[in-house]
């Protein structure tokens, strides 16, 4: 059976009762929570997460032959992301962030890597995981990192530093990005496993952030720190195809995740303007309110089309790197448009604490950003036009 949806998306029922439960948590868990998670100083909110997991939604991304829910097409996963971050896209990162990890595990992992790593992943209380990429200096252009791997015998030695890894505070397991020959750029590449009570692992505090306080970043130190060689994903060299493949994916789902930041915009401020009087008229009489609140819904509308185009090619396994580019560009200046459309015609009250849509704009910023900021975006896309 299939149900049509916004968008002209034809879901099957096992896509609605995944999209049902994400909406359905998203309003009962993660909205009531947002406002207190925000403002709790990057605390983790163990008890959504344990409630996430409890309901399958930290797993549900993960094959059914390590435990999860077996929902590994690209397409229900984005569906599934835009209604938790309908609730809040800081607390919907935090309940998905598992599938990061996972990712350059399935991969670049052996059968019996997949098994060791992702199986706890789906327990009743599973562990929280992280992926660490960026430096201190190194940003955008991943391929330059300078954490250092050398083999010695058995194992790795890892030496170097990384920043703003989102979980780091509070991660049990890391998948940490390292080079075993400085200064070829992504031929060295290599990802490794490292457990968060390693030898020579610093996790440093909590750094402050403008918004999404629901995931904590922090800095790692590795000085001398021994991975086994078994812990090692794919051969040398690997890392930055696996971590490419798991960008082209990650950028769709931001997509989905701005996606539904600006439809939590655009709800309270339809909510509000069909309240607020001035001039004695509601304000969603006024035409300049009325035009904002059209410009709102084309851009969420855009957003998710070209979000779910994405995710069905990535899904027909095409390359997408272009198409991921223009998902994660495109949905991410819109959410960050359509917050700041929602604080503007909230007026006064859109710019205290009163309303969450202060906060969604705070948030929302992030996500022009992480993963790629809009400049490589347009480097990406404009590279593949000139191809």
């Amino acid at each position: 059976m299939t149900r049509e949806v916004r968008g002209g998306h034809a879901m099957t029922e096992e896509q609605a009762e995944f999209v049902r439960l994400a909406r359905d948590f998203a309003a009962a868990e993660i909205r009531p929570r947002a406002r207190e998670v925000d403002e709790a100083d990057h605390a983790l909110p163990a008890e959504i997460w344990e409630k996430a997991a409890a309901v399958g939604l930290t797993s549900f991304m993960i094959p059914e032959e390590y435990g999860g829910g077996g929902v590994t097409d690209l397409v229900t996963q984005c569906l599934v992301q835009e209604e938790l971050c309908h609730g809040d896209i800081s607390l919907g990162n935090l309940t998905t962030s598992a599938g990061f990890f996972a990712a350059p595990v399935l991969e670049l992992g052996t059968e019996e890597q997949k098994r060791r790593f992702l199986t706890p992943l789906c327990s009743g209380v599973p562990p929280l995981t992280a992926l660490a990429v960026t430096e201190p200096g190194v940003g955008s252009d991943a391929a330059a990192l300078t954490t250092r791997a050398v083999h010695d015998g058995d194992s790795y030695v890892l030496n170097g530093q990384k920043a703003w890894i989102s979980n780091g505070p509070f991660a049990d397991l890391f998948v940490i990005f390292a080079t075993v020959a400085p200064g070829t750029r992504s031929k060295g590449i290599t990802a490794f496993v490292v457990p968060r009570d390693a030898a020579g692992l610093t996790i440093g505090r909590p750094m402050p952030k403008t918004g999404q306080r629901g995931i904590a970043c922090a800095e790692l130190f590795l000085e001398d720190v021994r991975v086994p060689v078994a812990d090692r994903l794919g051969e040398e060299g690997q890392g930055f195809r696996g971590l490419m493949r798991t960008f082209d994916a990650s950028r769709v789902l931001i997509g989905a995740a701005c996606t539904g930041l600006s439809r939590a915009a655009l709800d309270a401020t339809l909510a509000y303007a069909r309240e607020r009087e001035q001039f004695g008229m509601k304000i969603i009489e006024h035409q300049a309110v009325a035009f904002r609140l059209a410009d709102m819904a084309v851009k969420v509308d855009v957003s998710h089309l070209v979000t779910m185009r994405a995710a069905r090619l990535f899904d027909a396994g095409e390359s997408i790197t272009q198409e991921a580019a223009v998902a994660k560009l495109t949905a991410s200046e819109n959410a960050m448009w359509c917050a700041w459309a929602a604080v503007q015609t909230h007026g006064g009250w859109g710019y205290s604490r009163e309303y969450l849509v202060e906060k969604w704009m705070r948030d929302a910023k992030l996500e022009e950003i992480e993963e790629g900021t809009s400049d490589i975006q347009r480097l990406i896309i404009s590279r593949s036009l000139r191809s």
